[in-house]
């Protein structure tokens, strides 16, 4: 395929929606066909503003246009489906993280596209921020001698969130594949996957028989990656719309890393800091930095491999059901294992 636009639609014009709207409008890669969106109002108002086709049933979208990619921002559930029908029209998609509500949904997604000779991506602008960019040189040189611990932080706001966030069968999870999707990708991306995992959960629900049938709002996970290297998570989502907080901490022998998404920081075994690194954090920026590399994949495969495929996003996928499974068991996890016995049923290249 030559350099040229796409022909492109977004499905959901929730809040992730609009960004990548306006992100594929900044990349000047993509020309938008259609928009839709479950709600009447608000795909006419955003198929106004883009000049484009409106729907809002998803399935019209799909069967009605022969597209290039269609890019996803609506929940799974009301929209799989329709993602599949995608793929056998051979658009190539990419969806907002996370890419499925479990493990076996999203390698169905993966080997589907292989299957089509579709592209399959994962929309993680984390990836891009400047940050988590600059830390991985040092892991990569070998800058942290000795590391023996990794912990991360997720404090998300809970009040504005659509209610099937609660409903498991919709949402395939709460906070840690809602909300730390991000920051379990972090962690797989830098230091592989851990071979056991551990967890505990529970919801803000008073009544305990309820709790079982909901998504969880705090969860601690712990990591086993060899035997001298650990990992912590702890997540919540907590009353009140404040900005999410989270950040990486990695411990190594003499130096301790910092990272969020505006900062790096530098400090010596007694947590004094040796070096301190601010950077702007800008969604619009990322997720067209993203979909620039997801449009040259496209356009330029040969020259421009795609950052965040559908089949390495399988990978942190795995360490979250592993941590679901661990929940429900109390015994510890291994991703691993789950990632082989998907290959059983579905057939499994190398991940």
């Amino acid at each position: 395929m030559s350099e040229a636009e796409l022909k492109t639609a977004v499905l959901g014009l929730s809040e992730g929606g609009r960004l990548l709207l306006e992100a594929a409008r900044k990349s000047g890669r993509f020309r938008i066909e259609a928009v839709a969106d479950l709600d009447a109002k608000v795909a006419e108002k955003i198929g106004a503003q883009y000049a484009c086709a409106a729907y809002d049933d998803y399935r019209q979208l799909v069967i009605r246009n022969q597209l290039d990619c269609l890019l996803v921002a609506a929940a799974t559930y009301s929209c799989g489906e329709h993602v599949r029908m995608a793929m056998k029209k051979k658009f190539h998609v990419l969806k907002l993280a996370p890419p499925a509500r479990n493990f076996e949904e999203a390698a169905e997604f993966v080997q589907l596209a292989e299957d089509e000779g579709v592209k399959f991506a994962v929309a993680n602008p984390g990836r891009f921020a400047e940050s988590f960019l600059a830390v991985r040189p040092f892991l990569q040189q070998g800058a942290i001698e000795q590391l023996f611990l990794i912990t991360a932080f997720c404090s998300a706001g809970g009040e504005n969130n659509p209610a099937w966030y609660s409903d498991p069968k919709l949402a395939g999870g709460g906070v840690l594949l809602r909300n730390c999707y991000a920051i379990v990708d972090q962690i797989v991306w830098n230091f592989s996957v851990p071979q056991q995992v551990y967890s505990l959960s529970s919801s803000r629900a008073a009544d305990k028989q309820q709790r079982l049938y909901l998504t969880e709002d705090t969860i601690v996970v712990t990591m086993k990656f060899t035997d001298t290297l650990f990992g912590e998570l702890v997540a919540f989502r907590r009353a009140g719309t404040e900005p999410a907080e989270q950040y990486l901490k990695i411990y190594g022998k003499s130096k301790i890393f910092t990272v969020s998404s505006t900062q790096l920081t530098v400090a010596d075994s007694l947590g004094q800091t040796a070096e301190h690194r601010q950077y702007k954090y800008d969604d619009l920026c990322c997720m067209t930095s993203l979909l620039d590399n997801f449009a040259l994949s496209i356009l330029s495969p040969d020259k421009s491999e795609l950052f965040s495929t559908g089949r390495e996003n399988l990978k942190t996928m795995a360490v979250i059901e592993a941590a679901y499974l661990s929940a429900r068991t109390g015994l510890p996890e291994e991703p691993a294992t789950i990632i082989q016995m998907a290959g059983q049923g579905v057939r499994q290249k190398s991940i």
